[in-house]
C-alpha cells in the first residue's frame, strides 16, 4: 500500500517567502533609522547655531548598498568628525606650543578660509604686527596700532597725521580654554536604535498586507 502526503500551503515556499519579507522589512526600517537619524544630527546642529554648512557635514549610507538583508545596517558619520565631535563633547582645549590660546576679537574678523583666524593670518591679512602685553589679572593681549573701519574689524591706518589711530585688543591669550558642549548625539543616536524594532515590525507588516492586496 503507498501512502501519498500532499501538505497545503508548501511549506517550504511559505518559510522562503517570510524570509524575504524579513529580509525587506529588515533593510526598510533600518534605511528608515539611518536617514531619520541623519535628519535628527543636522537639526541639532543647526539648532545650536553651527550653521547649514557643518549641518550638511552628515551623511548615512545602509548595507547592503543594493539588495536586501536580515543583516543590514547603517552608518551614520559626519565628513568634519573634528568640529562636530568637539561640540559634541566641549573638549579643554590647551595650545600645541604649550604657551598661549589666541581668542579672537571682533576686532580680528575671521578666516578667509571660514572660522576662527589665527594671529599670523591675520598679521598677513592686515599688514599689522601685533604686539604682545602681559596682564596680571586676566588675559594677557595681542594688540595692534591702527584704525576700526564701520564694522569694527582694525586694519591699517592711512592717516599720515595719526587721526583716529588706536591700539585695539585684536587676540584675548589663555591658556586654555573650555568649549561649550552644544551637542548631544548620543540621545538621538540611542532613540534610533530603539526605534529600529517598531520600524521592522511596521514594515514587516506593511509588506504582508501589500503581498496579500496584490
Amino acid at each position: 500500500m503507498r501512502v501519498t502526503l500532499d501538505i497545503y500551503p508548501d511549506i517550504v515556499a511559505m518559510m522562503t517567502a517570510d524570509v524575504a519579507a524579513g529580509e525587506r522589512a529588515v533593510s526598510a526600517a533600518i534605511r528608515e533609522a539611518g536617514n531619520g537619524l541623519k535628519t535628527a544630527w543636522r537639526a541639532q546642529i543647526t539648532g545650536a547655531g553651527l550653521g547649514a554648512r557643518l549641518a550638511n557635514s552628515i551623511r548615512s549610507q545602509a548595507f547592503p548598498k543594493s539588495g536586501e538583508s536580515l543583516d543590514a545596517a547603517a552608518l551614520v558619520w559626519s565628513k568634519a568628525p573634528v568640529i562636530v565631535g568637539a561640540h559634541n563633547t566641549g573638549p579643554l582645549i590647551r595650545s600645541k606650543n604649550g604657551f598661549w590660546v589666541a581668542i579672537p576679537t571682533a576686532a580680528a574678523g575671521k578666516s578667509t578660509r571660514g572660522g576662527r583666524i589665527s594671529p599670523g593670518e591675520w598679521e598677513r591679512r592686515t599688514g599689522l604686527r601685533l604686539r604682545f602685553v602681559y596682564r596680571r589679572r586676566g588675559p594677557s593681549l595681542l594688540v595692534a596700532e591702527g584704525r576700526l573701519n564701520t564694522k569694527g574689524r582694525a586694519v591699517a591706518s592711512r592717516s599720515k597725521t595719526g587721526r583716529g589711530l588706536v591700539t585695539a585688543p585684536i587676540f584675548l591669550l589663555v591658556p586654555q580654554v573650555k568649549l561649550p558642549k552644544r551637542l548631544d548625539l548620543a540621545r538621538d543616536a540611542e532613540r534610533a536604535h530603539d526605534a529600529v524594532p517598531g520600524l521592522i515590525v511596521a514594515n514587516w507588516v506593511e509588506g504582508r498586507w501589500s503581498s496579500s492586496g496584490a
